[in-house]
């Protein structure tokens, strides 16, 4: 990661775009939820970097694999 406020910040980004695609229900709330953790970690990381990151972006990336099931 070059830089991880970029890194998160483009991935929030992404995960909003598949959120608005998806019809509502469950996968649609999971995946907006999904794109606040990124949303989140984007802040965190401008304000200071942190390599403890790497375990949200772990759980993130393994709930939003669940949803494109």
């Amino acid at each position: 990661m070059a830089d991880a406020y970029d890194y998160f910040r483009e991935h929030a980004i992404a995960a909003v775009r598949k959120a608005r695609v998806l019809p509502p229900g469950w996968p649609k709330q999971k995946q907006r939820t999904v794109a606040r953790v990124y949303h989140l970690l984007s802040k965190e990381a401008a304000l200071r970097p942190n390599i403890r990151h790497l375990d949200d972006v772990r759980a993130t990336r393994r709930l939003e694999r669940q949803i494109g099931r």
